[in-house]
C-alpha cells in the first residue's frame, strides 16, 4: 500500500531543500484547469513514457497527485511501483484536498517559468515596447530588427511582419550573424509574455550595446490591436555562424554565468554524480535539434535552451535535482544555465561541453509494455461490417473531433476500462501513436485485453477504404475533453476573448503565489550598460 501525505506535509517537502517529484498524474486538460504550483504534469495515458524522462532516478522522493486523492493516483502508484520507484506517497484528498487546506491552485501550463518571467521584468524593468508603437516604428522605417524568440513550428505559424526566428536559446550566439550595427533597435518577441521579457533580458544582461525591448504580449498583443500577423513565414537565423565575434560573445555569456552563480564541471565530476544513487541528475544538450541529431553525448536529452527557462517542467520533473547543460561552444549552455539559476535551479555547465566526450550510463528505469497485436486497415472494414468488434479512437479528443470512424467511441487511457465495461465483442483500438495504445490496453481486464487489437489511425486510409466518416462535430463535449486545455490554444485560433483571458492569467500569476515561492527567485538586477 502507497503511503499517504497531507497536504501540510507535503507544504513542508516543497521547501525543504531535498530533491521532490510532484506528479499530477491527470490528464492535460485537468491538469492545466487547476494544480499545485510546483505539480509537473504527467498524464496517467502517457504515465511509463514519460516518467523515466521527467524523474530518471528511481530512488526518488516522489508525490501522486490526481483530483481527490483516490483510484487513478492509486494505479499510477502501483504503475510507477512496477517501474522501479520505491518512495511513493499519494497526496490525501488530491487537488480538492490541497485546496480545501487553505493552499493556492494554478490554472494554465508551465506555471513556474510564466511567474519567473513576469518576476524578471519586474525586478529588472524590462524595457517594453507596445504592438501599435512598434507598427508605427516599422511604417517609419527606422532601423529595426525584430527577433522571435520561440521555436520555428511555432513561429512558422504566425508572426509579427519582417521578424526573424531566433529563438531565446541562440540569441547570445547567433546575434552578430543578424546585427548590422549597435544603432539598430532589438525587439524580441513571442507568443505572448514570457519568452519576449526572457529574450530582450538575455540580451540586456549579456551587454548588447543597441536599444533592446520586450514586445509587450507578443503575437496576442499585436492581434488584439488589429494588426495583421504573417503566416508561413521561413526566416530564421544563418545555418552556419560566422567566428568573428565569437570570442567575445564567450566572454559575455562566461561573465553572466558567473553573475548568477553558475560552476563549469569537469566530465569527471559530472560522472562521479551520475555513480551518486541518492540524487537525480539531468545531462541537457541545450543545442538545436538538428545539432542534437547529428551527435550528441551518451546519456544526454535534449532540452533547447530557449524552451528550457520557458517550460522548465517538461524536462525536469525533480525539484532540487542538479542540472548540467552543455553545447559546442560554450555560449549558449552558461547563458541558459544562469536563467535556471535565477529561477531557483541547481544547474551547472560541462566544461569543454561536447567535446569532454562525456558518456552517462543510462540508469533511469526501462519499460516495454506488453505487446498488443495489430489488424489493418482492411480487416477493421471487415470486422466493423459484420458488427463483430467494439471500436474506440484514442486520438488526442481534438482531433477525433475534426474526423472519425462513424461509431467509434473516443476514449482515453484512464476512462477505457469503464467504457468498455461489460462488452462482451473484442475490442479494437484506434492510435496515432500505438504505443499510447498498448499502455491503453493495460487497463482491461484479462478477458477483454486477450482479445484487444490495434489499428493505426490513418484518416487518409479511412477515406480510402471507403468507411463512413464523421467530420467536424462537437462530440466529445468540451466537458469530457480532460486531454485539452481550451484556454491555452483558442488564443491562436482568432479568438479575441481566450487572448485577453491567456495575458490576464500570465499577468496575475504573481499575486498568486506565497512568500517562499517568490523568495526561489533571484534574478539579476541589470548591470549598467555603458
Amino acid at each position: 500500500m502507497t503511503q499517504t501525505i497531507t497536504p501540510q506535509q507535503l507544504q513542508q517537502w516543497l521547501h525543504n531543500g531535498r530533491e521532490i517529484a510532484l506528479f499530477d498524474v491527470r490528464e492535460h486538460g485537468q491538469y492545466g484547469a487547476a494544480h499545485l504550483f510546483y505539480g509537473v504534469s504527467l498524464p496517467y495515458s502517457r504515465l511509463e513514457l514519460d516518467a523515466v524522462r521527467l524523474a530518471p532516478n528511481p530512488a526518488v522522493r516522489l508525490v501522486i497527485c490526481d483530483e481527490t486523492g483516490g483510484a487513478l493516483a492509486e494505479r499510477a502508484a502501483q504503475r510507477l511501483q512496477a517501474l522501479g520507484y520505491q518512495r511513493l506517497h499519494i497526496l490525501e484528498g488530491g487537488v480538492q484536498g490541497w485546496r480545501a487546506a487553505g493552499f493556492e491552485l494554478f490554472a494554465g501550463v508551465n506555471v513556474p517559468s510564466k511567474a519567473f518571467g513576469e518576476q524578471v521584468e519586474l525586478a529588472c524593468a524590462t524595457p517594453h515596447i507596445s504592438a501599435p508603437e512598434l507598427a508605427a516604428r516599422q511604417a517609419r522605417g527606422e532601423r529595426l530588427l525584430v527577433l522571435d524568440g520561440r521555436p520555428f513550428e511555432e513561429y512558422h505559424k504566425m508572426n509579427i511582419p519582417g521578424a526573424i526566428c531566433c529563438p531565446n536559446g541562440e540569441l547570445g550566439y547567433r546575434l552578430g550573424d543578424l546585427l548590422a550595427d549597435e544603432r539598430t533597435t532589438i525587439v524580441v518577441n513571442c507568443a505572448g509574455r514570457t519568452r519576449s521579457i526572457i529574450g530582450a533580458q538575455t540580451l540586456i544582461n549579456l551587454g548588447v550595446k543597441n536599444p533592446v525591448y520586450a514586445l509587450e504580449n507578443g503575437t496576442q498583443g499585436w492581434f488584439l490591436a488589429d494588426l495583421p500577423l504573417e503566416h508561413g513565414s521561413t526566416r530564421r537565423y544563418p545555418e552556419s555562424t560566422h567566428p568573428t565575434g565569437l570570442a567575445e560573445r564567450r566572454e559575455a555569456a562566461q561573465r553572466l554565468a558567473a553573475r548568477a552563480g553558475v560552476r563549469a564541471l569537469t566530465a569527471e565530476q559530472v560522472a562521479a554524480w551520475a555513480d551518486d544513487p541518492q540524487r537525480s541528475l539531468f545531462l541537457l544538450d541545450v543545442r538545436s535539434a538538428e545539432e542534437f541529431a547529428a551527435g550528441s553525448l551518451a546519456g544526454a536529452r535534449h532540452a533547447p535552451g530557449g524552451q528550457l527557462i520557458q517550460a522548465t517542467d517538461q524536462y525536469i520533473g525533480v525539484r532540487q535535482a542538479r542540472i548540467v547543460l552543455f553545447d559546442a561552444e560554450d555560449i549558449r549552455a552558461p547563458i541558459v544555465a544562469s536563467w535556471l539559476r535565477q529561477a531557483g535551479h541547481d544547474a551547472h555547465v560541462l566544461a569543454d561541453g561536447l567535446g569532454s566526450r562525456l558518456a552517462m550510463p543510462d540508469r533511469a528505469p526501462a519499460f516495454e509494455p506488453p505487446v498488443v497485436a495489430e489488424v489493418d486497415t482492411a480487416t477493421l472494414v471487415d470486422e466493423l461490417a459484420r458488427d463483430a468488434v467494439r471500436l474506440f479512437d484514442l486520438r488526442p479528443s481534438m482531433a477525433y473531433r475534426a474526423v472519425h470512424i462513424k461509431g467509434a467511441n473516443w476514449s482515453i487511457r484512464p476512462l477505457l476500462a469503464a467504457a468498455a465495461a461489460g462488452e462482451t465483442r473484442p475490442l479494437r483500438l484506434l492510435a496515432d501513436d500505438p504505443q499510447l495504445a498498448h499502455l491503453a490496453a493495460l487497463e482491461l481486464p484479462e478477458a477483454q485485453h486477450e482479445n484487444v487489437r490495434i489499428c493505426r489511425a490513418d484518416p487518409d486510409l479511412w477515406h480510402a477504404a471507403g468507411l463512413a466518416l464523421e467530420e467536424g462535430g462537437t462530440q466529445p463535449p468540451d466537458g469530457e475533453c480532460i486531454d485539452f486545455l481550451f484556454f491555452v490554444h483558442d488564443r491562436h485560433a482568432g479568438n479575441k476573448a481566450a487572448a485577453r483571458q491567456y495575458l490576464a492569467w500570465e499577468l496575475g500569476l504573481l499575486a498568486q503565489l506565497n512568500a517562499r515561492e517568490l523568495a526561489a527567485f533571484r534574478p539579476l538586477v541589470a548591470e549598467e550598460r555603458s
